[in-house]
């Protein structure tokens, strides 16, 4: 099942955003205070009065103590109303957003893993792509350049055309254009998280920091082939379905589903909040991770709350 609230919240995020140039091309870039960075300074963009009231609230010690204390409130109520094990909670945070259709997934004696071949590939994929990208700079906003941007159009085509086949497969009994396989499921997910990874990072920067380096990530083909390369070497390796490969590789996918859910949503937290590139520590941007991780959460465990209510059982949707 694609996360279409991945999507939907990242539209969202870049709708509403008011400052970024890649973005909304009207809105004025500050001239950088250093060489080669992109800056936002305070005095440049003073804030109107109630979105001072407003950042000031979500600075405060006492807001982020607070919501520390809710945070591992939240993530405690949720470890307590999931199945047990690290496993299970791997799988509750599948079942959040993933059918887990067992026929249509990756097996460890037997059992089903926490993802479904598509969504494993595609969480699998932007995890290991944002550590890529982090190695590559520091907060660099710049999205990746045109000819880098058709091989990522590429891919989500391919995700695109072999969802909906997958998906009509279901109804009509085999695939209209082909027939579907795992296998094209974990390559087109890796695909699609490759694309989500190199637009939501540098996304990221831009909404964060009041200075962050302009340059895309990717600075030539050698760099962008090498994160597709590592996206396919993980993709051939969860192929051989081996233990030692499918449990650790499970975790990483899960992992990337929180932190892609935390970034999204914190940052829409800085831009209600009026603290969009009004960041330059990261200690200052812990009140806003610290809002992030409990609306994802909140999320995983209201989308877990309402598909155990409708189908009574952890277990993946079964196909008739």
């Amino acid at each position: 099942m694609v996360p279409i609230v991945l999507f939907t919240n990242y539209w969202l995020l870049v709708t509403i955003s008011p400052s970024h140039d890649t973005i909304v091309p009207n809105i004025r870039i500050y001239e950088p205070k250093i060489t080669g960075m992109t800056n936002f300074s305070q005095e440049s963009a003073p804030l109107e009065t109630a979105a001072q009231k407003r950042l000031a609230f979500f600075q405060h010690r006492n807001t982020r103590t607070t919501l520390a204390v809710v945070a591992v409130l939240v993530l405690v109520g949720w470890l307590l109303n999931t199945p047990a094990g690290l496993m299970g909670k791997a799988d509750a945070v599948g079942y959040a957003l993933c059918h887990q259709i067992p026929e249509r997934s990756f097996k460890i004696n037997g059992e089903p893993i926490a993802l479904c071949a598509r969504c494993t590939g595609m969480y699998v994929g932007a995890m290991l792509a944002i550590l890529y990208q982090m190695l590559l700079g520091k907060r660099r906003g710049g999205l990746p350049d045109k000819k880098h941007l058709f091989v990522l159009g590429a891919f989500f085509l391919a995700f695109a055309v072999d969802g909906t086949n997958s998906a009509l497969a279901l109804f009509l009994g085999h695939g209209p254009l082909y027939e579907p396989s795992n296998n094209l499921r974990l390559f087109t997910g890796m695909g699609m998280g490759l694309v989500m990874a190199s637009m939501l990072l540098p996304t990221f920067h831009q909404t964060v920091w009041d200075r962050y380096d302009p340059r895309p990530y990717f600075q030539g083909w050698g760099s962008f082939l090498g994160m597709v390369g590592m996206g396919l070497a993980a993709a051939l390796l969860i192929l051989t379905e081996k233990v030692w490969v499918l449990l650790p590789l499970t975790y990483v996918g899960v992992a990337g589903i929180i932190v892609l859910l935390v970034m999204l949503y914190s940052m829409i937290l800085l831009i209600i909040f009026g603290g969009e590139n009004r960041i330059n520590r990261l200690l200052q941007l812990t009140p806003w991770l610290l809002g992030g991780f409990i609306i994802a959460f909140l999320h995983i465990g209201s989308f877990d709350f309402v598909r155990y209510l409708l189908t009574g059982t952890w277990e993946g949707f079964h196909i008739p």
